[in-house]
């Protein structure tokens, strides 16, 4: 009995493995997709949504991974390497919890959760005009000017997310559900 729970053990881990690899080729590929178009991205939602769904251990697992592998499509750049790990794993963390807690089903939990989408967007461009900088040893005026820069990227991006979120949560929901009662 023992060794076919060590058996079971073993092809879960597998198909775990094996879900997870395919997830994080999914972002990169979703982030190689719409790379040309400035501040248009889906990778922020299907972390939410991958990390509501299969909790922020596996959702921080992905984000990791993530972030390590697209330097190999995007180039290594220390400061971006940095900001990925540090706001993609806060990201799936705060998800992750979300998903476990119990909040109201329907249109106000969408509202909620693009509401606090929105605000991780903006946190993840705070987040890069405080990292860069200082990874550059900007001067003041430099700084200053990389955020303002920043402002032109920002707002298409609280746009993506805040029609990406709504439009695209519920279904990729229900996918991660089915798959994730699979494994």
């Amino acid at each position: 009995m023992n060794e076919r729970n060590t058996k079971e053990k073993r092809i879960n881990s597998a198909k775990e493995c094996a879900f997870l690899a395919v997830f994080v080729a999914l972002v990169l590929a979703s982030q190689l997709a719409l790379s040309a178009i400035p501040g248009v991205e889906l990778v922020s939602v299907l972390f939410i949504t991958y990390s509501f769904v299969f909790g922020a251990g596996r959702g921080a697992l992905s984000a990791t991974a993530f972030s390590l592998l697209r330097c190999f499509l995007f180039g290594f750049f220390p400061n971006v390497l940095a900001l990925y790990l540090v706001y993609y794993n806060l990201l799936t963390l705060l998800f992750g919890f979300l998903g476990k807690r119990p909040i109201q089903s329907g249109w106000k939990q969408l509202l909620l959760l693009t509401l606090i989408a929105c605000v991780c967007t903006v946190l993840f461009t705070v987040i890069d005009d405080i990292l860069t900088p200082l990874w550059y040893g900007y001067t003041a005026q430099a700084w200053r000017l990389y955020a303002i820069g920043s402002l032109y990227f920002l707002f298409p991006q609280v746009i993506c997310t805040a029609i990406s979120v709504p439009l695209l949560f519920f279904p990729l929901k229900k996918t991660f559900g089915i798959a994730r009662r699979g494994l």
